[in-house]
């Protein structure tokens, strides 16, 4: 198990770097400019990379050392973070998007491997339960980041000190994942082809229980996506300060968290496609409730709901691709499924922003809410295998 010991660490480390420096980035570049659009076109600035090179990536996590391939997109990221802390001081935006743009780039590269190397960590048998704990992990580092995110924002110096802490993270994340040593998969690989660089596509879009879970994901969180309008609702809608912001960002990975523990001990087994469908309509009413909500109590709380639903879907979903997918293309469909969460959350939040800056922020966050809503009833009649899956 040290291993997979080492992947955690790892990605605890890394995670609490990214949101600490989401969050320092969207409140820093709020304050510059007051635009919901400009938090919109940091998403943005992330989510294309995933899109450009979704067939590049999942290929070479299935052909190279992945474990490699997550230790240069730590660094990349440590160098990305010491770009925007030379960018601080008041740089050009667009110096600064395309870092963001960088750091999207080492995330596109790190999603596919990282989530195929950790079935290569650990017997099919605990698969299961190693998803939640690598997802529980993942959200505390969620918890933890934004809070220390907005403590550091309001005591550091300057941000600059913040991105230089966060590339510290991430290059000792580059370290421990260094150190992990892996057997390569067993049995030949096929030639370079184009029918073996878009397999991952052709997998997905062949299988209905794949397809209609990563595609519920994809259209829920894009449409009840709220967190990059965070900022705004804590300036403008509940007069809070940076510490406040740090909590509500904190809030989902709260509430994600406190489900991934308990699925890490009693993992979904039965009826797991109409519970991530039950728990995905969930997630779209709590939305509609955290953009109803002039309280931050109440809205603390909604957020936490809105993680914990989506926990279950997350852990559900990654189990599913894992189980259903074979070992010499688990790359290349967790690059599929990755692009659909990147456009979930970044694309998600440019048309938040997009939204606000049209409606209004909080009649965007509501329309969200019911849409997502809408889409899980299309889904449970458009695929029954997904809503009949046992797990």
């Amino acid at each position: 198990m040290r291993n997979f010991h080492l992947y955690l660490a790892a990605r605890v480390l890394g995670t609490l770097g990214l949101q600490i420096q989401l969050l320092v980035v969207g409140w820093h570049v709020y304050q510059r400019t007051g635009s919901p659009l400009a938090l919109g076109y940091v998403g943005l600035a992330q989510f294309l990379p995933s899109v450009a090179l979704v067939l590049l990536t999942g290929h070479v996590a299935d052909r190279l050392d992945r474990s490699r391939i997550l230790t240069a997109c730590y660094a990349l990221l440590a160098a990305a973070a010491l770009g925007l802390a030379w960018l601080a001081p008041g740089g050009r935006m667009d110096l600064l998007y395309g870092l963001l743009v960088l750091v999207g780039s080492a995330r596109a590269f790190a999603g596919p491997a990282g989530q195929a190397l950790l079935s290569q960590l650990v017997p099919e048998a605990e698969l299961a339960r190693a998803v939640a704990r690598v997802s529980s992990a993942w959200q505390f580092a969620t918890i933890v980041g934004p809070a220390l995110g907005g403590f550091l924002y309001r005591l550091a110096p300057s941000v600059t000190w913040i991105y230089g802490l966060v590339a510290g993270l991430m290059g000792l994340s580059a370290a421990l994942v260094l150190a992990i040593r892996v057997d390569a998969p067993a049995g030949p690989r096929k030639a370079v082809s184009w029918s073996t660089v878009v397999a991952g596509v052709v997998y997905v879009a062949q299988n209905p229980v794949l397809l209609g879970a990563i595609s519920l994901d994809f259209l829920a969180v894009l449409l009840g996506g709220a967190v990059a309008l965070l900022p705004v609702v804590a300036r403008d809608v509940l007069h809070a300060d940076a510490t406040a912001l740090g909590a509500l960002r904190s809030a989902p990975a709260a509430g994600a968290l406190l489900v991934g523990l308990a699925l890490s001990r009693w993992p979904v087994r039965r009826h797991a496609g109409a519970i991530m469908l039950a728990c995905v309509f969930g997630f779209g009413l709590a939305t509609v409730g955290f953009g109803l909500s002039r309280s931050l109590p109440l809205s603390l709380a909604m957020l936490a709901l809105i993680g914990a639903t989506d926990m279950v879907s997350v852990s559900v979903r990654q189990t599913l691709i894992q189980l259903r997918t074979p070992q010499e293309m688990r790359g290349r469909v967790s690059a599929v499924n990755l692009v659909f969460i990147g456009a979930s959350n970044e694309l998600g939040e440019f048309e938040s922003g997009v939204t606000a800056a049209w409606l209004g922020v909080v009649p965007a966050i509501v329309t969200g809410g019911l849409g997502t809503c809408l889409v899980v009833a299309l889904w449970a009649l458009l695929f029954r295998d997904l809503r009949r899956y046992e797990g």
